[in-house]
């Protein structure tokens, strides 16, 4: 079209709750060569991309792999593939992703029992334990790791160990946690594990990491109604993913091939390397935008040091100031959902994100804005 100039991004500083910033690695990945997506080396690689997931989720699950979606897709993956109508679903609800499990198995036809905390608290594991002694027959317990519009840090082992031997299954979101803060998922307990590319891991959006344990599978082989999605559906996209490799749908060659470079620089990185220096990074930000009269809103002692939380002090609006702060400084953040919206921002140190330099400018930048 005639006028159209070449669409180029100008630089930002990704600094919000995703996505995150890209290494030239990942970039370079995505630029290369198409090939099929039934060609014999993209196939290889994917089998690599598969153990390497098996790898940062930490464990053995045959049934791993990345939907050809974004968080949100492997979200009505993991639900809907378990869950049939009639079918008892409790879950933890603090935060916008835990209210949409909820919704989405609804959607799905279950009965769901909501546990409902205030936004930026975790669900204690008392309440957990008292809803499964309430439904015994529950299908699923699901709860999010940590709650990207809260930043909240929900423990999951005792939940784990509250579900082992028992029929019900334990499903985590994962989409801001995994690669980012100690996740184990046979040790754990955990059943179905689902997360995104565009946090911790550092891959632009477009893919969704995904595993199921055998008990799982077997849930999702028993069904007796079909799954109400047709291209979500595990038993026909696993044919992809495992020994057949038959044709499903046309896989995301790029994006794959992204995932691939990023999931190598994790497990160069080493993950508790990685996970440290998260947790190092996070600490440090929250120490000083404290210094600043911030006040950080998600519960003391579970605050994701990847996503950071925080109202702005005093009688400051926080609109105006990060849309300053992303023409003026060429930062972005993000601002509050929910109970948070006109009050938060919402500060992500993920993947290539997290670093020393990344913090002094914020906060640099955060002074030349509040003092002006």
């Amino acid at each position: 079209m005639e006028g159209v100039s070449v669409a180029s991004p100008p630089e930002r500083l990704l600094l919000g709750p995703g996505p995150s910033p890209v290494h030239t690695r990942v970039l370079e990945a995505q630029a290369r060569a198409m090939v099929g997506h039934l060609d014999p080396w993209f196939l290889e690689v994917t089998d690599q991309i598969a153990d390497m997931l098996r790898t940062v989720f930490r464990t053995h699950n045959q049934l791993t792999y990345a939907v050809s979606g974004t968080g949100s897709a492997g979200m009505e993956t993991a639900v809907t593939n378990v869950v049939e109508p009639g079918d008892t679903v409790i879950v933890g609800v603090n935060g916008v992703f835990g209210g949409r499990i909820a919704d989405t198995a609804q959607r799905a036809g279950a009965d769901v029992v909501a546990l409902e905390e205030p936004w930026g608290r975790i669900v204690p594991v008392e309440r957990v334990a008292s809803a499964i002694k309430a439904h015994p027959g529950a299908k699923l317990v699901a709860l999010v790791h940590a709650e990207t519009s809260t930043g909240a840090h929900q423990p999951l082992e005792e939940v784990g160990e509250l579900l082992r031997g028992t029929d019900t299954l334990f499903l985590v979101d994962a989409v801001t946690s995994l690669a980012g803060v100690p996740l184990e998922v046979d040790a754990w307990g955990i059943d179905i594990v689902y997360s995104g590319t565009q946090k911790c891991l550092s891959v632009p959006p477009g893919l969704a990491p995904i595993t199921f344990s055998a008990k799982a599978e077997d849930v999702v082989e028993r069904r007796s109604s079909t799954v109400r999605s047709w291209y979500l559906d595990v038993s026909a996209v696993r044919r992809y993913w495992g020994g057949e490799r038959a044709y499903h749908h046309t896989a995301p060659i790029s994006a794959l091939l992204g995932l691939h470079e990023g999931l190598r620089m994790v497990l160069e990185e080493g993950l508790e390397t990685r996970w440290a220096r998260h947790a190092e990074v996070g600490a440090l930000f929250q120490e000083h935008v404290q210094d600043r009269d911030a006040e950080l809103l998600a519960q003391e002692g579970h605050r994701l040091p990847q996503l950071t939380t925080f109202a702005l002090p005093g009688d400051v609006e926080e609109a105006p100031l990060r849309a300053r702060l992303l023409a003026e400084h060429g930062i972005e953040v993000g601002g509050g959902l929910g109970t948070f919206a006109g009050r938060a921002w919402r500060v992500g140190l993920m993947g290539e994100g997290a670093t020393h330099a990344n913090v002094d400018r914020l906060l640099d930048a955060v002074d030349d804005l509040l003092e002006g």
